[in-house]
């Protein structure tokens, strides 16, 4: 059968024109591939990178209508803390204290070493009984006197003796009633001695001055102890430290600028750094009438309405002083002052969800304090940027820092 020629030049003619193309792409694609993610990972890194943010919670208005006009941050203190001494200088032998044990006033927290001091006692012990024995003879010798001078009055009366003999008598008495006297002071003197050495026994033992809780024990049996420094640094002046926990209050210092607004009985919510969900209620004692001349801050005293175990001396506080809230009363809700942006007579805050900020207009009230009332737009547990940057875009994309 012949072969169709015309027919079979065509055919080879269109393989020699596909053939190149195909050929050029297949050694082309890995090339397309690579500018393809090369573009796919130019797109994700020049995609705006989220704005790290600073939020804080819009919170409610208080239930008893207050609201805050000045926040300040101190410590709990005690008003009563001692560290307890010897009133001698002593070694001591016995040490009771424990830390973080109740003593009460009067209890015997430690003993120093009696030896010396005791055999001085007996000294003086001794000495009244001799002083005593002395009297005692002295009474014995003046009645006898005293009944002889009767007798010689009596015979001189009836000039059987003679007058020399009545004066020398007389003379006799009145030395023996002298001497009676003076062994009565020196047995005086010998009891103020007795009593003096039962002192100095006395004050070798460390009594409690009242009661509280031992926070620190400062000695130990062996050592030296002193009302003094003294000894190089080997003599110790403190037997242990106690504290009256009934003393308990806060002390914060107030920048003077805003000390107007603190006064002597107002209310104030405090919050422990250790615990800081668990608001307690606290009211101020008194301003103290003096100013920090480095600081620029005046010391507030401020007691705490209940106390509680948990409450330890040296804690971190936060307090907030509190007022009537005259211009808040209709706030749905407050926010820090430093969070809400004026722009003319509006105002407004970036209010984040789901990692995006959404610009917010508000209507806000007249602040008295740190704290500003919104009246509309907010509510109660919204999160907002705590200071709001000119970077931030509406429906932007941030991080909460440290969230």
């Amino acid at each position: 059968m012949a072969l169709d020629q015309q027919a079979l030049g065509a055919l080879k003619i269109g393989n020699r024109e596909a053939g190149p193309r195909h050929g050029w792409l297949r050694r082309r694609w890995p090339y397309l591939a690579l500018a393809a993610l090369v573009l796919l990972l130019g797109a994700v890194m020049l995609r705006p990178k989220p704005l790290p943010v600073e939020t804080v919670t819009a919170s409610a208005p208080a239930a008893s209508g207050r609201i805050t006009v000045l926040n300040a941050s101190g410590y709990v203190v005690a008003r009563r803390i001692a560290t307890v001494a010897s009133k001698v200088t002593g070694r001591l032998i016995e040490n009771n204290v424990q830390e973080g044990a109740v003593v009460h006033a009067g209890d015997v927290l430690a003993r120093l070493d009696p030896a010396t001091v005791h055999a001085a006692y007996e000294v003086a012990v001794r000495g009244r009984e001799a002083a005593a024995r002395a009297l005692r003879e002295v009474e014995v010798r003046r009645t006898d006197a005293e009944r002889a001078l009767g007798r010689v009055r009596s015979l001189a009366a009836s000039h059987l003796v003679a007058q020399s003999t009545l004066d020398t008598t007389e003379a006799d008495f009145n030395a023996l009633s002298a001497r009676l006297e003076q062994v009565r002071a020196e047995l005086g003197v010998a009891d103020s001695g007795v009593r003096q050495r039962q002192q100095d026994l006395d004050d070798l033992v460390i009594r409690a001055p009242f009661s509280g809780v031992a926070i620190s024990k400062d000695a130990q049996p062996g050592e030296m102890v002193s009302p003094i420094s003294a000894g190089g640094g080997f003599t110790r002046t403190g037997i242990a430290t106690i504290v009256d926990m009934e003393s308990r209050e806060l002390e914060v210092d107030v920048n003077e600028a805003f000390i107007q607004r603190v006064h002597t009985g107002q209310l104030v919510e405090a919050a422990l750094d250790a615990y800081p969900d668990a608001m307690l209620a606290a009211h101020v004692i008194n301003v103290v009438p003096t100013a920090d001349r480095q600081k620029a801050t005046i010391k507030v005293r401020i007691g705490i309405d209940h106390l509680e175990p948990r409450i330890l001396p040296d804690m971190g506080v936060k307090v907030s002083f509190l007022e009537a809230a005259a211009t808040g009363a209709a706030a749905v809700a407050f926010v820090p002052g430093g969070a809400v942006v004026a722009d003319g007579d509006a105002h407004y805050v970036w209010r984040v969800t789901d990692g995006r900020v959404h610009r917010t207009p508000v209507r806000v009230g007249t602040s008295t304090g740190d704290d500003v009332p919104v009246l509309e737009g907010l509510r109660p547990g919204d999160r907002i940027v705590a200071r709001p940057e000119a970077a931030l875009r509406d429906g932007g994309a941030v991080t909460v820092k440290g969230g």
